[in-house]
């Protein structure tokens, strides 16, 4: 189940490339009307109806929806009874991304002009966030540290995390790295309807600011739905890797870097661009060694069968072209000289420099965030951080002196759009 190989010398290669690229998942009428009606029913019904979907989806029965929040002790007990190099790899993996984040503060400042006039900005954090993460058979206590730790920095003051727990399974490393990143409320909720619980409020959740996390297609439908009512932090698509490498590469060290991220799902996207015919051709024979081996080797073939690509380029300016028409979630530079290339590629959420940044240090314990923008949105997106959790108020201060400096320019903009109202509360202020 080896992934296509072809060339941009090729003369098909741009139908090809075009199709690669183009290979997403298409809208799903029914499940987004089966979403919008899960989100109308928590509206109406609240607690009522979050207990019958639990009860549904989660095989999960409780009497009412204060049994579904789990304590603090409940969390503090996760933490304790993790194996010690768990626990102490969440310890030196959240230290690392606290510490990341914290460059990203943005503080608020202002400004005077000569005539007493006073701008500036005012930076506050969010008050409240709800953070999904998801449960089951998959567990990932990474991205309850990813989304909560930028949201602590940034000074969230409530965090509010919902994970579902199929049959009552609680993941405790997830519970635990909740108690290290100082959630503040966790429940025993999922799917669309927590995201519709977040976003709305019942009489047990409350509502929120802002909700960030993954989840499957229900969750990221419902989030596509609830924005407005508040804020999301991406609607995510599946992971994608694009490797750019040459003769100096490890084959075997490309071809796992391909693997960690098509193990993810079968919709994976990983592409491999290399000028060096040589390599392309280890780089296949490993997969076709390496594939047998692997624990996720069903989803990782099917992922590379379908959507990941062995392009062998002219060179690497053209590979950087190209990985900037990709603008990939996760791009490796796996060359000789990496940093001579990074002012060629402008559209990626998270580069790697060198044969030894591997994407799973950047995932785990590097520092900076492993949400990322995906399906050709880091053309235009942001990796998630601080800044997502705080917003900006324009302060303006305007004294006697400057209401008669600008009043007459407000008033004259105001008259050409037809606003009389406008442009007589600007001249009011021009005299004392």
């Amino acid at each position: 189940m080896n992934p296509a190989r072809f060339s941009t010398l090729d003369a098909d290669f741009e139908a090809r490339f075009a199709a690669l690229l183009g290979a997403e998942a298409t809208e799903d009428r029914a499940l987004a009307a089966r979403v919008r009606e899960i989100i109308a029913d928590v509206r109406a019904r609240g607690d009522e109806a979050l207990l019958d979907y639990t009860r549904q989806f989660d095989q999960l029965d409780v009497a009412d929806a204060t049994a579904l929040e789990l304590s603090a002790d409940d969390l503090a007990a996760a933490l304790e009874g993790l194996p010690d190099a768990i626990r102490q790899a969440l310890n030196t993996a959240a230290e690392r991304i606290r510490a990341f984040h914290s460059h990203q503060l943005a503080h608020s400042w202002q400004y005077a002009e000569p005539d007493g006039m006073v701008l500036g900005q005012r930076i506050s954090a969010l008050a409240r966030v709800g953070l999904y993460v998801p449960g089951g058979r998959a567990a990932y206590p990474s991205s309850v540290l990813m989304n909560a730790l930028p949201a602590k920095v940034a000074g969230v003051r409530e965090l509010i995390m919902v994970v579902p727990t199929p049959r009552g399974e609680r993941s405790q490393a997830v519970l635990a790295a909740a108690a290290l990143a100082g959630v503040s409320r966790v429940f025993a909720i999922g799917g669309a309807q927590a995201i519709a619980a977040l976003a709305f409020g019942t009489a047990s959740i409350p509502r929120v600011d802002k909700i960030v996390g993954p989840g499957n297609a229900y969750v990221a439908e419902a989030k596509r739905q609830v924005f407005g009512a508040v804020g999301i932090d991406m609607v995510a698509g599946p992971s994608e890797v694009l490797v750019i490498a040459d003769a100096s590469a490890h084959p075997d060290w490309v071809v796992m870097d391909l693997f960690a991220q098509a193990e993810h799902d079968v919709m994976a996207r990983s592409v491999l661009l290399c000028p060096d015919a040589g390599l392309l051709d280890a780089v296949e024979a490993a997969i076709g060694r390496l594939l047998p081996q692997a624990a996720r080797a069903d989803i990782i073939g099917q992922a590379l069968a379908t959507r990941g690509a062995l392009i062998q380029v002219r060179d690497l300016t053209e590979a950087c072209t190209l990985a900037d028409r990709i603008a990939p979630e996760h791009l490796s530079l796996s060359v000789a000289d990496p940093e001579r290339w990074l002012a060629s590629i402008h559209h990626a959420g998270a580069i790697f420099l060198g044969h030894y940044a591997s994407e799973s240090i950047g995932d785990y314990c590097a520092g900076p965030n492993h949400v990322l923008p995906t399906a050709g949105s880091a053309r235009f997106a942001s990796p998630l951080g601080v800044y997502d959790f705080q917003k900006r108020t324009s302060l303006i201060t305007v004294s006697p002196a400057a209401a008669r400096r600008l009043g007459p320019i407000a008033a004259n903009l105001a008259r050409s759009e037809g606003l009389a109202a406008h442009a007589e509360a600007a001249s009011l202020r021009m005299w004392d």
